[in-house]
């Protein structure tokens, strides 16, 4: 018997209709899962109920899923069949426990205080002290904490040197120079006195260069001279002196000093940040004694000045030397312990004695 090509076509054509039939009457049978769900207003389905939507929508494809189902889009059952898919083949609990480790956040740390301590310090060298501490961490993670919290992880970062690590890189040979008034009761009225300094900023040690009604260039040239004595002078040891642009501090002044391997420093206009120790020597002495006094005459000021000096050095603590003293004076152990007053007791320590 000869069978003819178009009833072989034919015969297959009804077969394929017949299973997309069969598969869409199996779709709307699981129409049952939406009548658990009656009365939600939003249809929530669980894993199970998902999968076999998902993959009977599989089968009836986009264009059919949207004739026979209203509940869920059609976009919506794919979706649900690619996470199934993608559930199948996921290979995340089986991944080695092995490979590079985090770096922890003390070492995170421990990179951005060596770049900013060191501003000169490039992922290449920041790596290799990492090495001789005992962290083993590549140089591109290096880079990489470097990018995330903005530091250039380059070496070409600024080299210029702040104003702050000139002056702990010059602590012992550094000091600074400044001027303050006080206004004095004499017989010509009041006279507004002038009074130089120089402090030490390694030992805050001060020394009070000169007290005058009024400063000029020919007294600043001496007091020069006398601070850069080189067998009694204050700046003896020295090679920094930082001053402000006061127009006392001239060019005489500056090469007196320069003579003798003194160098100075200018500060930069209105930066009173950059003499810090000088500044809080004079807010210290007006506080706690010019400013509780009236003075009468220069002899008075002088003795002010100078009694409040040895009680800086030798009495009082300071906070910016752990609350220890300049120069503080012996005791004895275990000896009584006393207040001690100075000025009528306007400045007051206490100290043991025997």
């Amino acid at each position: 018997m000869e069978i003819k090509p178009m009833a072989i076509v034919l015969t297959m054509l009804a077969g394929w209709v017949n299973r997309q039939q069969t598969e869409v009457i199996e779709y709307l049978l699981e129409n049952k899962i939406l009548r658990e769900k009656i009365g939600n207003k939003r249809i929530l389905l669980n894993i199970n109920q998902k999968r076999r939507l998902a993959v009977l929508g599989k089968k009836l494809g986009r264009k059919l899923l949207g004739q026979v189902c209203c509940a869920f889009s059609p976009d919506t059952i794919l979706r649900w069949n690619r996470e199934l898919v993608t559930r199948k083949y996921d290979g995340s609990k089986n991944r080695s426990k092995y490979g590079r480790p985090k770096v922890s956040d003390e070492v995170k740390q421990l990179i951005l205080d060596m770049a900013n301590e060191c501003r000169h310090f490039g992922c290449k060298k920041i790596t290799g002290y990492l090495k001789y501490l005992g962290y083993k961490v590549s140089r591109s993670t290096v880079r990489r904490v470097l990018i995330e919290h903005g530091i250039d992880p380059s070496p070409n970062r600024p080299e210029r040197t702040t104003w702050r690590e000139f002056v702990k890189s010059h602590w012992e040979s550094l000091a600074a120079t400044d001027f303050f008034t006080v206004e004095v009761h004499t017989l010509h009225g009041l006279t507004r006195y002038t009074v130089l300094f120089v402090i030490d900023y390694a030992t805050r040690k001060v020394e009070i260069a000169g007290i005058i009604p009024q400063a000029d260039g020919n007294w600043m040239k001496q007091m020069a001279r006398n601070l850069s004595d080189p067998f009694d002078g204050f700046l003896k040891d020295k090679k920094y002196l930082i001053h402000d642009r006061d127009p006392l501090f001239t060019d005489r002044f500056c090469e007196i000093l320069g003579s003798v391997g003194i160098t100075t420093i200018k500060t930069s206009p209105k930066s009173p940040n950059m003499t810090p120790f000088a500044e809080r020597f004079v807010r210290t002495i007006k506080s706690e004694c010019l400013d509780k006094m009236i003075i009468f005459g220069e002899s008075h000021l002088r003795h002010l000045v100078f009694s409040y000096c040895d009680y800086y050095h030798h009495r009082r603590p300071h906070q910016g030397l752990d609350n220890n003293m300049i120069a503080p004076l012996p005791q004895i152990e275990n000896g009584k312990i006393v207040l001690e007053e100075k000025l009528g007791g306007l400045l007051k320590s206490y100290r043991r004695v025997a």
